[in-house]
């Protein structure tokens, strides 16, 4: 790993206050916020899919599948032929992480059961909605949490490391 992604992964920890609850399931907004951050250190330079997935250890295809969804929300752009790749299509400090959150997030933090519940059961009727209700107030303060914070806010705590 790089020292800019040393540094990254430092910086956020803090920044978003990340629980073990956080650490699992898709690693898509993880590497997205890395993409974006890269990208933002890099003043306007294209930067290609080798480069990143050689930033975020991972392979390029991978990296070109978050670049879709990066680029459906309009984060990035793309430039092609030599000296192509992405590039940031909007100014750091208006990205910001609850967006890029919504934008690969492949459903909610914890999902409910998979099959219904017992309903003869006074547990089984009643769990889904009280846990659906705690759930929906635990998926607010993330998105609370994570508004707070721009791809700006990484890279200046990036750059004071």
């Amino acid at each position: 790993m790089c020292q800019g992604c040393v540094s990254l992964v430092a910086a956020l920890t803090p920044t978003l206050k990340v629980c073990n609850l956080h650490k699992v399931k898709s690693t898509r907004f993880a590497i997205g916020v890395h993409i974006l951050t890269a990208l933002a250190t890099r003043k306007g330079s294209a930067v290609p899919s080798e480069v990143l997935a050689s930033s975020v250890n991972t392979n390029p295809a991978f990296i070109r599948q978050v670049l879709v969804e990066l680029r459906r929300a309009g984060f990035v752009d793309s430039r092609l032929g030599k000296g192509g790749g992405a590039v940031l299509a909007r100014p750091p400090r208006s990205i910001r992480l609850d967006e890029v959150y919504r934008a690969t997030a492949s459903g909610p933090t914890v999902a409910l059961h998979r099959t219904r519940p017992d309903q003869n059961c006074v547990v089984g009727r009643n769990i889904q909605p009280l846990l659906g209700k705690v759930l929906g107030r635990a998926e607010a303060a993330l998105l609370k949490e994570l508004h707070r914070v721009s791809v700006a806010d990484l890279v200046t705590e990036i750059q004071a490391s």
